[in-house]
Order: structure tokens, then C-alpha cells, then sequence
């Protein structure tokens, strides 16, 4: 191909995306009328059946996506809404979302028959005519399939226009343009007494710098709109089930989600959405007051972090890269609730892991390190063996240790705990050298294996991202993609 050809064809691209962004700011002007309406649902199931009805319909403030993006270029979520036109059928609307049910249902209590409520909040443009609304899920296979079809009618009186203003104290951190414009991020105060609100106010001021000190929201800051709600709880902190502790807070925020008692989730989903929409927001930030560990996300809808844990920050992005830009969890050795999140053999919707089902065309080949094999070796199964010797090796020598001082015999006792210290140090020593041997892989784009909860047949883009733990504090060069590829589509940017 020519240079003069492919320059050709470049600016025939640019000019179709002009035409399709211009036909897309035109669909926004004659089918909506640039305020928002929130559907208030309940998601009522199990693992083999699930039902959305709706609660009520809210019409809110002024719509904060821009016109050209009723239409995303990503395939996420395992739910999506579409809205249609009534007269024409066209596709007017759509968004991919995850749910809080979503997750229930692969746990242990849904396969067993349990059925749970859960809110459900989905937000669209207020169309000027009668819409065709869909709601589907996704089965095993990633198809999408309908779940709730119903008709929207823009002057059904039933449709409350309330002000949404409820006397809580806004705080703009960082305006850089209009909401249509930039991303909107807002944060809502958990568990702070009345008198915490200056604390409220430097803890988002300290969250939000430190996500602007990472990429790529560092060199896209100017992007963004930052705003913070703040309503006092009559209580600190949130609730914990497991330790008998329970806080009376504005959103009812909880450890102990799905029976995990470090992961915390917010079903008072209703109220949220209710406090955040005093301001535009394109994501929510629900900050805890609290020294705990811990946090969660629920997809294209919000996430939730204490404050005051040393590794509070940390969780607080990891967390939103769920949240906001849909990446997936890499980590595969920690505990989880879910069975069978990933099923085998159907490539994952995230960005960031892959089943590896076509090696050739990965989904980041465009990032991947020449010459690197697919998949990529890094010593993983020689260190998990290690691992496993040295768990039997110091659980024997613990039962050892615990007869001979039954026995009385402290002389035996302190011998063999001289000798299982070195037996760990000689393990250390072996999975050192086994990492030393594969360091010149840490910055390298592969397929390393074990991720989404799977220590086999999952691969994540490198052996440390910040969606997994990351001693260099970086997310991935495919998870910073995802993120800057979410901020400019969120922005308008094409």
C-alpha cells in the first residue's frame, strides 16, 4: 500500500468519524432533551432465575454524557440497557453495567436455591418520544439475552420531577469544563459525624491527588471534574457483621459482603444514587470513615474504600478500575465468594485477562513484547510447588514442635525450631532465585498465567499491575489503555 493511499484512507476514517459523531450529537438533540431520568429497579434471584421490576422512574438535572457517546464502542458489562426508538426501532441508547446480583448469583447460597433482593439504579437521557427499553443479561457464553422489555413514556405522570437538592453541603475540588465535556467524579461521605466534614474534605483532596499522581490519569487531569457530597452519619464508620458491630450510617455501607469479610458493598443502592445526584456525575466514590481494611466495586457504578488503612489509597484505585473503567481482578490466590465467575472456554468481556483461546490475536496484541511467548513462562507452577513443600514442611514442623513440648523435652523443642527456620529460609531462598531468574520479565507484555480468581487457563498482560499488587505502584500498560480509552470516550474524545 502506498503512502499517498494510506494517508487516503486515514482521512476517510477521520472523516466518518465526524459524520458518525456529528449523526450521533443530532440523534442526542432530536430524541432527547438533555436531562436524565434514573430507573429504580429491584433484581430478585438465584443461580437459575433472576426478574427486574421497576420501582419508580426520577427525572434529574441536566444529562452529564456527552451527545456523541449514546452509543459506547465497548462490549462490558454482564448486563446492558438499550433504548430504542418506539416508531423507527432504532438503537438509540445503550450501556453495559454489572450488578450486585450479578456477583450473588455465583455464590454457594444462589446455586443452593437462595433468593435475594437487591436495588438496581440505571440512569438514560430523557427521550422527547416513547422509547423501547431492554434490559438483557449474558449467559455462561457471554450472549446477551432480554430480561426486562418495557415501554418509556416521557409525560407518563407516574415519572416523579421532584428537585433532587436535599441540603447537603457540595464541594468542587477540580473544574476543568462542562459535564458533557469531562468525566464527572463524586464522592459521598460514609460514616462521618458532622463534625468530620474538614476531614471529609482532605480525605477527598488526598484520594484525589493521589489518582492524579498515577497514569494515565496524571496526563489526562485536565479531563476531569471532581466534586464531593458530604452528609453527616449519626454514627462513625460502617457496619461488620462478623464482629457484632453495627453503625447507623447514611448508606448503610457493610463488610462481609457475600459472606467475604474484608470485601464491603453498599445495598442501599437507592440512597446513593439519590445523594449523588445533587451534582453531575459520571462515577461514584463512596469514601468510609474508617481505619479498617477494605472495600469493593460494583462495575459501571461505583466503589467504596475506608480512608485511614495504610493501604487505603491503593484499594481506592484498584477499586475504581473496576468501577469506572471495567478491569478485571488479576489477582488468583486470594479468597473469593464466586464459583465459576470465568467460565472455561469463553474469552472474559474485561480488557485486562484473556482465556488465551486464540494466542495469535490476543486482545492486546497491539501491546505485547516482540519475540515474547504466548503464553508467557515466569516461573509460576516451579514457585507454587515451593510454596506448597514449604506450607507441609512448616506445618510438620509445627506438630513436631508442639510434642516435644507436650513432652516436656524444651531442648528438642528449640532444636527443631532452629531447623525449621533454616528449612524456610532454604524455601525462601529457592523462590527468590526463581523470581531473580525471571525479573527481566517485569516490564515485558505477555500472557502470565492466573488471574480472575483462576490460578490456571486465566492470563493477565504482565506479572504486576495495580489490579493485581504492583510494588512500583503502576497499573499495566493494558490497564492504563482500558483507563485512557474510558477517559476520552467518557470525555468526548474520539
Amino acid at each position: 500500500m502506498t503512502k499517498s493511499v494510506r494517508l487516503a484512507g486515514f482521512f476517510l476514517g477521520l472523516a466518518v468519524w465526524a459524520v458518525s459523531a456529528a449523526a450521533a450529537a443530532s440523534d442526542a438533540e432530536t430524541f432527547f432533551t438533555g436531562k436524565t431520568l434514573r430507573l429504580e429497579l429491584y433484581q430478585i434471584g438465584d443461580a437459575k432465575e433472576e426478574f427486574l421490576t421497576i420501582h419508580r422512574i426520577v427525572r434529574e438535572a441536566d444529562w452529564p454524557g456527552n451527545p456523541d457517546g449514546l452509543l459506547p464502542p465497548f462490549e462490558y458489562g454482564r448486563y446492558a440497557l438499550k433504548a430504542y426508538d418506539l416508531a423507527s426501532n432504532r438503537l438509540l441508547y445503550a450501556f453495559g453495567f454489572e450488578t450486585m446480583f450479578g456477583e450473588y448469583k455465583t455464590t454457594t447460597p444462589a446455586l443452593n436455591g437462595g433468593r435475594r433482593v437487591f436495588e438496581l439504579v440505571l440512569r438514560l437521557p430523557e427521550p422527547r418520544k416513547t422509547l423501547r427499553v431492554v434490559i438483557e443479561a449474558r449467559d455462561k457464553a457471554n450472549v446477551l439475552h432480554p430480561l426486562l422489555t418495557t415501554t418509556l413514556d416521557p409525560s407518563d405522570l407516574h415519572i416523579i420531577k421532584e428537585t433532587p437538592v436535599r441540603g447537603d453541603a457540595v464541594i468542587e475540588i477540580q473544574k476543568t469544563g462542562e459535564p458533557k465535556d469531562r468525566v464527572d467524579f463524586v464522592f459521598l461521605a460514609e460514616g462521618y459525624l458532622a463534625e468530620d466534614a474538614a476531614k471529609f474534605r482532605a480525605d477527598v483532596e488526598r484520594m484525589t491527588a493521589y489518582l492524579f499522581s498515577l497514569e494515565p490519569y496524571r496526563a489526562l487531569r485536565d479531563l476531569f471534574n471532581i466534586r464531593a457530597v458530604f452528609r453527616p452519619s449519626p454514627e462513625r464508620a460502617m457496619d461488620e457483621p462478623r464482629q457484632g458491630a453495627f453503625k447507623s450510617t447514611v448508606l448503610d455501607a457493610s463488610f462481609n459482603a457475600f459472606d467475604l469479610d474484608r470485601y464491603m458493598l453498599i445495598e442501599n443502592e437507592f440512597a446513593m444514587h439519590r445523594m449523588a445526584a445533587q451534582v453531575p456525575y459520571d462515577a461514584i466514590v463512596v469514601l468510609v470513615n474508617s481505619p479498617r481494611y477494605g472495600g469493593g466495586s460494583i462495575g459501571f457504578n461505583y466503589c467504596v474504600t475506608t480512608t485511614d488503612h495504610p493501604a487505603s489509597l491503593r484499594v481506592f484505585v484498584h477499586e475504581l478500575g473496576h468501577s469506572f473503567a471495567g478491569l478485571a481482578d488479576e489477582y488468583y490466590d486470594s479468597e473469593v465468594s464466586y464459583n465459576d465467575f470465568y467460565p472455561k472456554g469463553v474469552e472474559p468481556l474485561e480488557p485486562n485477562i484473556t482465556a488465551l483461546l486464540d494466542p495469535e490475536n490476543v486482545k492486546w496484541k497491539d501491546l505485547v513484547t516482540a519475540g515474547i511467548a504466548l503464553p508467557t513462562p515466569y516461573g509460576k507452577d516451579e514457585r507454587e510447588v515451593l510454596d506448597a513443600e514449604r506450607r507441609t514442611a512448616f506445618e510438620d514442623a509445627r506438630k513436631n514442635i508442639e510434642a516435644a513440648k507436650a513432652r516436656g523435652d524444651s531442648a528438642a523443642a528449640a532444636s527443631l525450631e532452629k531447623r525449621a527456620k533454616a528449612r524456610d529460609a532454604e524455601f525462601q531462598g529457592k523462590i527468590d532465585a526463581s523470581r531473580k531468574r525471571y525479573a527481566g520479565l517485569e516490564d515485558k507484555v505477555g500472557a502470565f498465567e492466573g488471574a480472575g480468581y483462576a490460578s490456571k487457563g486465566l492470563y493477565r498482560p504482565q506479572i504486576y499491575c495495580n489490579m493485581i499488587g504492583n510494588p512500583k505502584n503502576k497499573f499495566c500498560l493494558v490497564c492504563q489503555k482500558a483507563i485512557r480509552d474510558m477517559i476520552r470516550y467518557v470525555a468526548g474524545i474520539r
